[in-house]
């Protein structure tokens, strides 16, 4: 059962439809007991990098973890508990929770229970939040330590929400500020530190930048490979060069972000850098079944005679994913936003389908079910390939 780290809330929040969870909340039981009350865990800690090599103990706890390759990225409104169970189930070894901002998290409790749950099967988990305060970031911290593997400083959102906020990609100008916010989490927590970065353009301050994480109490740290600047992932590839040198750069493990659209990307980032496992973020949401080996038919020219049907399809994928809405309760408008990133391709051959599914003021999992079986009557497939030499086991084997 999905377990949040506050009560769970009642259906009049928010008054806007598309923000209203997908099924009563009350309906599902929640994991919570006295020793998850968060307002025990206020008390004074020993902090996660106190005593012994704290090199030595970040990769003791990646070792743990079982050093995990495949990995869904935090997405905003996009790598909620549904989503990531979908993907887990189709070779996902450990995730990220969507963008979580800390001060509205440690000021209100309807945010809090609304955009963070979790469950006993949504394992390594990483809790990423956004923050300029280190105290601020400290209690909302505190809030999701026992139900999570890392928690994660993201410091490399580049939209103008972050600019106008002073968190994410932002935080570049202030390096002593970000200093202070990862020493303040790492002494007091019992669970590690993460960051997830941008590069600079120049490669000296991005490796400077990395080293200065590690030294304040980073145990693992995300390379995106491309710089605040460079927004459009498909107009700007990312850098791996820059990955490489980062990852020679640090003694803690190092994940890559950027670039990974199949299996073969997979191979060949962790060829290329060295890392220690790769983020996915734009192409799970149109294939969560990357990881598993699947393919969209953008990513098999040149190649279609070593490809075959894979017998599963985005529209499949949809369905598990609604199931999974229906047993952990999402906000409506996270699942419309699914439905697009998943059925877009389905939706050009159609567009009347699409003009009724936005027409819709409010969605019930009727209607979604009903709108794949339209599709299917009009006799809609685009199927999702497996490359006979890019299957999942393949290529980890290989690497």
């Amino acid at each position: 059962m999905a377990s949040s780290v506050t009560q769970t809330l009642k259906p009049d929040f928010p008054q806007d439809l598309d923000d209203l969870l997908c099924s009563d909340p009350q309906q599902h039981q929640q994991e919570e007991s006295k020793s998850d009350d968060p307002s025990l865990l206020l008390v004074t800690r020993s902090g996660y990098l106190n005593g012994g090599s704290r090199i030595e103990r970040a990769w003791a706890h990646w070792s743990k973890l079982g050093r995990p390759k495949l990995i869904v990225a935090p997405m905003v409104d996009n790598s909620e508990l549904p989503f990531r169970l979908l993907c887990r189930k189709y070779g996902a070894e450990a995730a990220y929770t969507p963008m979580l901002h800390s001060r509205i998290f440690t000021e209100n409790d309807k945010y809090r229970n609304v955009e963070f749950t979790t469950c006993q099967e949504d394992r390594p988990l990483f809790v990423q939040f956004c923050a300029n305060d280190p105290d601020v970031l400290l209690e909302a911290a505190r809030r999701v330590e026992p139900y999570c593997d890392y928690v994660d400083l993201n410091l490399g959102c580049p939209q103008r929400i972050a600019k106008r906020g002073n968190y994410g990609a932002f935080l570049m100008d202030n390096l002593p500020l970000v200093k202070a916010i990862v020493e303040k989490l790492a002494s007091n927590l019992e669970v590690p530190v993460s960051c997830k970065i941008r590069i600079f353009p120049n490669l000296q301050d991005t490796i400077n930048y990395a080293r200065m994480l590690e030294d304040a109490g980073c145990s693992l740290l995300a390379v995106h490979g491309r710089t605040r600047d460079e927004k459009d992932g498909k107009k700007f590839r990312a850098n791996w060069s820059a990955i490489t040198a980062v990852k020679n750069a640090v003694r803690i493990p190092v994940l890559a972000n950027g670039n990974i659209r199949h299996m073969e990307d997979v191979y060949d980032c962790l060829q290329e850098t060295g890392v220690e496992g790769v983020l996915s973020a734009e192409t799970l949401l149109e294939n969560p079944a990357l990881f598993a080996g699947f393919r969209t038919v953008e990513w098999i020219e040149g190649c279609e005679e070593s490809t075959r049907d894979g017998n599963l399809d985005q529209a499949d994928l949809l369905v598990e994913y609604l199931k999974l809405c229906e047993k952990y309760p999402v906000p409506w408008r996270i699942i419309r936003s699914h439905v697009h990133k998943l059925l877009g391709d389905w939706f050009k051959l159609h567009p009347h389908i699409r003009e009724d599914f936005n027409a819709q003021s409010k969605l019930t999992f009727e209607f979604l079910y009903n709108m794949v079986e339209r599709l299917r009557e009009l006799q809609v497939k685009i199927p999702l390939y497996i490359k006979d030499s890019s299957s999942a086991s393949a290529i980890l084997a290989n690497s």
